[in-house]
């Protein structure tokens, strides 16, 4: 039905590499006859937690065969995988949730702390089962979370390890990871992750509705979104289609925001928040090659979010201001 209108998904079929819809079950109950419309919009699924533990093996197979008859991967959480690992029980626990159909198995570093070399065994021990392993980076706890530095340096040992994608923690929404304590996003945290790792490596854990919603607008129908409840599934399809949601409307469109590359929206944001730099400064902070923060610079001043002048102070620098959303 008016198609014509819609915008054309670029993975539109599964298996997807972009686009990858993860949601969450919590044995919540649901229709079947409406899970069965809404299954080719789910890529994956997460049996929640110890949840695994509490039901029987033929309950939990039967669970997992049911997603996979819905062409839906079937993952266990990285909490059991991390107590798995704690009580010195991997090798049972990877051998069971193969016997039991689970596809992929999440491994995080919550409350341990796993070396390279450990992380390849790991790795290698799971694809020896054909399961894939899904590497979780961040903490939980808001009290420890991790730097940015040690935010790259895990996601690139994840992927130094082979894995495809890598899992960004959004534990409940807020204080966490990329989100501060009201559950909003920390754009320039997501711009310095996103100018050092493609963000198609990524699946943004965003158990929020206005995460979600931000997250499309951001990087379009291609993010791929993690730790989503099953009613919230045709919202974020209908949005990557280009039909707002209800929580569309609370994202601010009235403000002009940069465009261009993660690079160049972090560049803003920086500036944004000292109002002016020299380009010196902007290096500095921002850690990016100066071709780099150059190409961010001309960028920005084309769209007219900011004005280069000359420091009285050293008529050779440039100092780069803000302009003013009441100037726009």
């Amino acid at each position: 039905m008016l198609d014509h209108l819609s915008a054309p998904r670029i993975d539109w079929r599964k298996p997807r590499k972009e686009g990858i819809t993860y949601i969450v079950d919590k044995f919540q109950g649901f229709d079947s006859g409406n899970f069965k419309i809404i299954s080719p919009l789910i890529d994956m699924v997460k049996i929640y937690g110890a949840l695994p533990l509490l039901i029987s093996d033929d309950q939990l197979a039967n669970r997992i065969r049911f997603y996979h008859d819905h062409d839906i991967l079937v993952s266990v959480g990285s909490t059991l995988t991390e107590y798995a690992l704690l009580e010195k029980s991997f090798d049972t626990y990877i051998e069971d949730a193969h016997r039991l159909g689970f596809d992929i198995i999440e491994i995080g570093e919550n409350n341990i702390e796993l070396p390279t070399e450990k992380k390849k065994q790991i790795t290698d021990k799971l694809r020896s089962k054909n399961l894939v392993p899904l590497w979780k980076i961040g903490k939980k706890d808001p009290r420890r979370q991790l730097s940015f530095d040690q935010t790259i340096r895990k996601i690139h040992e994840a992927l130094n390890v082979g894995a495809e994608k890598i899992l960004l923690e959004g534990n409940l929404g807020y204080a966490v990871s990329i989100y501060d304590e009201k559950g909003n996003i920390k754009w320039n945290v997501v711009g310095a992750v996103t100018s050092k790792i493609s963000p198609n490596k990524i699946i943004f854990e965003a158990p929020l509705e206005i995460q979600q919603s931000a997250l499309i607008a951001e990087f379009g129908q291609r993010v791929n979104l993690g730790e989503i409840n099953i009613e919230n599934v045709v919202s974020i399809e209908s949005q990557r289609k280009g039909f707002l949601s209800r929580s569309s409307y609370g994202i601010s469109s009235m403000k002009k925001i940069a465009k261009g590359s993660p690079a160049t929206k972090f560049i803003y944001y920086v500036i944004k928040n000292r109002n002016s730099m020299e380009q010196s400064e902007i290096i500095h902070i921002t850690n990016l090659p100066r071709r780099t923060v150059q190409t961010g610079l001309e960028e920005l001043k084309e769209q007219g979010l900011i004005v280069e002048k000359t420091n009285l102070d050293d008529i050779r620098k440039k100092i780069y201001h803000i302009v003013n959303d009441e100037w726009i």
